[in-house]
């Protein structure tokens, strides 16, 4: 029996998209056992969510004010602390993962596999390098723990149908004082998440300006899609760096993906290449997104964005 261990990513109200994919990962794994810790401040109702879905055995629910926010420090002793017997311990490739899983895996002395994107056998998994250009194959040593993070971008979410056992437990580990939650400031917005959207809408420096982001907004807004951007349009500070997409911001995988004035640098297309269908619109034909879009519109964008949601929008 392989028994898994998963850190569930929550906001302290829903569990992330992120814990049901890491669910269909472990799933393949040989005669996986699945259990799915919740760390919360009170996680009754998070862990009741994580127990409906499919493959997951147990949930083991954590509550300990000192959980009210999602800071890694606080959280890997006690993940580590209740990780004993446990083969593999997973969490998924996002902000939240990859914050936490590095702590986890020191703490324990081995270490950590990134970006599992497909699962061989136990302790045989592949994963992306070179920005996503070559796939390379891993193999954990045995009689260790795996502590790994999962590319959510490379599996579906896990069904929901399941029945899993509740266990609440106290942890009993030493938690830092050099490290505390202080504010958490982030932008509101009522588009779908970037992570987890069906469709997404992604700008670049041709946009020339913030307020040519319009354009983009609009244009999302009508398909009801999230909203990206490329690093040039971040870094030029048209957009805020949570809308990053690439291999130094988010890995995506929406059904649509809607590039406009994004060349198609290899580090966008590292956080864009298991999106489903890939529109790109750019004045410059040469332009390397063209080379992978599925669907391509050579040029003024200042004049198809606005013709394009006019057109849905109607």
């Amino acid at each position: 029996m392989t028994r898994i261990l998963l850190v569930a990513e929550h906001d302290g109200t829903t569990i992330n998209p992120s814990t049901a994919k890491c669910v269909t990962c472990a799933s393949e794994l040989p005669d996986a056992e699945i259990h799915v810790a919740v760390l919360a401040e009170d996680g009754a109702s998070l862990a009741s969510e994580v127990a409906g879905l499919t493959s997951v055995d147990k949930v083991i629910q954590v509550d300990n004010p000192a959980n009210s926010y999602p800071v890694a420090a606080i959280l890997a002793p006690q993940i580590v602390a209740i990780a004993d017997g446990y083969s593999h311990v997973f969490g998924p490739s996002t902000t939240f993962g990859k914050d936490l899983m590095p702590r986890v895996a020191a703490l324990l002395g081995v270490n950590q596999i990134s970006d599992i994107m497909s699962v061989l056998g136990s302790h045989c998994f592949r994963r992306p390098i070179y920005a996503g250009n070559a796939i390379v194959t891993v193999e954990a040593p045995a009689g260790q723990p795996v502590v790994a993070t999962v590319r959510t971008a490379s599996y579906a979410s896990a069904a929901d149908g399941g029945s899993a056992s509740i266990e609440a437990v106290s942890v009993d580990a030493d938690l830092p004082g050099h490290t505390r939650f202080i504010e958490l400031r982030s932008g509101k917005s009522d588009r779908p998440d970037l992570q987890t959207a069906a469709k997404v809408v992604s700008g670049g420096r041709a946009l020339g300006s913030a307020e040519n982001f319009d354009l983009i907004y609009k244009l999302a807004d009508a398909l009801g899609a999230g909203v990206g951007a490329s690093r040039a349009a971040v870094d030029a500070g048209y957009v805020p760096n949570e809308m990053q997409v690439g291999q130094t911001g988010k890995i995506i995988a929406p059904k649509l993906y809607i590039a406009i004035g994004i060349s198609g640098a290899i580090q966008h297309l590292t956080g864009i290449k298991d999106a489903g269908t890939i529109v790109a619109i750019n004045k410059d034909g040469e332009a390397p997104i063209f080379e992978i879009a599925d669907i391509g519109l050579v040029g003024d964008l200042f004049k198809i964005v606005p013709e394009l949601e006019a057109a849905i929008s109607s």
